[in-house]
């Protein structure tokens, strides 16, 4: 059960002191800007706009650094060159806020000048070493602790420190950047004594470079798995070209066959579809004749009916007109008869 009780602290305090990049959201850039503020506004004796402001720059470093400190622990040169300019954009704005004597005491305290060091394969805070408790603060939270996102970062006032000329008093015109110091060997070699450098990476990538660049050893692994993958899939496609030619031809002939044999089943059905054609044709014209024939007798028919009633009634006419004519001659041969008797 201790035992159990032992790992557990550990592994609390473990999370507590350390400040990986993974596990770094926006609550706990907050979280240690203010621990580190708090333990500067009390040992340097700052006011309450002064305590803003620092709480502010601190923000500001903090927010910028987790995002290359991975990079930092990987051993790319670029990385430590980008953490130090950003160490020294904010050791000179602190220079416009705190007083001669203040800034002073600032860069006697590691664990505030150089807040951050490596220890095997992660970075830390320097003030946690002095100040264990990590839940003690001497100050409230500064008035915009959850409000300020980086509004005042001299990118957003063309690379000009926004607290330059907010304050009357004397401040620190001596040497305060780490990177043109002479030291700045010495002082990396104390931040990031267990970081192995990389040779050859002091060019940072750039965005297309970004997945070919970075953790070089495996990507020469998977370059060359990639090269090997790659003549494989080079015969690979080349035998299945081959193969997909001969299915092709063989798809060719056979469609060339079936075509064939619909060509020849066309035609056969052409041949049929024309002699039937024909035949009908035939067959209807056939009928067509007799039909005219038959329309032509009938006219005939007609014709010489109607010619015989027309004879026929001529005749019974010239019949009846012969009758009335005799009948007449009758009676007038009767007449004459009979006045000779008289």
């Amino acid at each position: 059960m201790k035992r159990i009780l032992f790992i557990l602290l550990a592994t609390l305090s473990t999370a507590v002191c350390s400040a990986g990049t993974d596990a770094m959201s926006n609550s706990k850039v907050r979280k240690e800007t203010r621990f580190l503020t708090d333990k500067m506004a009390y040992e340097l004796n700052l006011n309450t706009e002064q305590y803003n402001d620092v709480y502010e720059i601190n923000y500001d470093f903090i927010s910028g650094v987790r995002y290359v400190m991975d990079d930092v622990l990987l051993g790319y040169e670029w990385a430590l060159n980008r953490y130090y300019d950003y160490l020294d954009v904010r050791n000179d704005d602190l220079r416009w806020v705190l007083s001669s004597r203040q800034y002073n005491r600032f860069m006697q305290a590691e664990y505030f000048y150089r807040p951050i060091y490596t220890s095997g394969n992660r970075w830390y805070f320097r003030v946690y070493i002095t100040y264990t408790n990590h839940n003690h603060f001497y100050f409230p939270r500064p008035y915009h602790y959850r409000t300020y996102v980086g509004g005042h970062y001299r990118t957003h006032y063309n690379n000009t420190s926004y607290y330059r000329g907010r304050y009357k008093h004397p401040h620190y015109n001596g040497a305060y950047r780490i990177r043109d110091n002479k030291s700045y060997t010495t002082h990396r070699r104390s931040d990031f004594g267990s970081v192995t450098v990389r040779p050859g990476s002091s060019r940072e990538p750039s965005r297309d470079d970004v997945y070919t660049t970075r953790r070089s050893s495996s990507g020469s692994n998977r370059s060359t798995t990639t090269g090997t993958t790659r003549r494989e899939s080079t015969n690979s496609n080349a035998t299945n070209g081959t193969n997909s030619s001969r299915t092709n031809s063989e798809r060719t002939n056979s469609s060339s066959s079936r075509n064939s044999g619909s060509t020849r089943s066309n035609s056969s059905t052409r041949s049929s579809s024309t002699r039937s054609s024909s035949n009908s044709d035939t067959k209807s014209n056939t009928n067509s004749s007799r039909r005219s024939t038959t329309g032509k007798s009938s006219g005939a028919e007609r014709k010489e009916s109607s010619s015989s009633s027309v004879r026929s009634s001529s005749g019974s006419s010239t019949r009846s007109n012969g009758t009335s004519s005799t009948r007449s001659s009758s009676s007038g041969s009767s007449t004459r008869s009979s006045g000779d008797r008289r």
